[in-house]
């Protein structure tokens, strides 16, 4: 695969190197906001902005929704743990992934997995955007999941019920949905699911990215296609 290496090589040269040792987990504080609330329950109002949304709990999500890319039968397992509030997931996600996507994932060799693990680095959002995330997917399927997990990242440290909302239309989903599933907190269960998942792996922060069940050093773009090279 020597083309993929040398366009990779270049790709990262043109990103460059930026904090890879990630978000560490620890102690649970995370920089919440100032009003008290954790936004994984009932009580925490979101601004809906421009969105005229009546919110309402969300009823039977999807909890086994899992998003994935490339081909699912493939026998090179891509994972990737992130926190929608930590920054190295957001320049990983945005400046890294696209990378690994065009490489690996729609040439189809790899099955690639997004897996939460809420640190929290921001208890405020870290788990109500998760939710927001995993319930576009839900009803719009693992691509329209993906676009609204960018389209958040860009948006990460101003988060609120109006830029989730921005975040599902640019992903073709209705944004009252996912303002809901946000302020409910509807997919928390699937997202601690996962975090114990990843716990059992050894992640300790975030973005942890695994090939075939072996962690990957950085999620640097080449370091990870490294990984994927020598899995094929």
């Amino acid at each position: 695969m020597e083309r993929t290496r040398r366009s990779l090589i270049a790709g990262a040269a043109s990103v460059g190197v930026v904090g890879a040792t990630g978000c560490l987990g620890g102690g649970g504080g995370g920089n919440g906001g100032t009003d008290g609330t954790d936004g994984t329950d009932g009580g925490n109002e979101l601004d809906t902005g421009e969105y005229d949304c009546d919110l309402s709990e969300p009823s039977d999500p999807d909890l086994e929704f899992r998003p994935v890319l490339g081909d699912p039968e493939s026998d090179v397992v891509v994972q990737a743990f992130e926190d929608f509030t930590c920054g190295h997931c957001a320049t990983y996600k945005l400046d890294h992934f696209p990378t690994i996507r065009e490489e690996f994932i729609e040439p189809g060799e790899v099955r690639y997995e997004h897996w939460d693990f809420p640190i929290p680095v921001d208890e405020t959002w870290a788990v109500p955007v998760a939710s927001a995330a995993r319930g576009v997917g839900a009803r719009n399927g693992s691509e329209a999941f993906f676009a609204f997990a960018s389209a958040a990242y860009e948006s990460q440290g101003s988060y609120s019920g109006e830029a989730i909302g921005a975040a599902a239309e640019a992903a073709g989903a209705d944004p009252c949905a996912a303002i809901a599933d946000a302020r409910f907190a509807a997919y928390e269960e699937a997202s601690m699911s996962d975090r114990s998942e990843g716990e059992s792996m050894g992640v300790s922060g975030t973005p942890a990215i695994f090939v075939n069940g072996e962690p990957v050093d950085t999620y640097e773009a080449e370091t990870i296609a490294a990984a994927i090279d020598e899995a094929l």
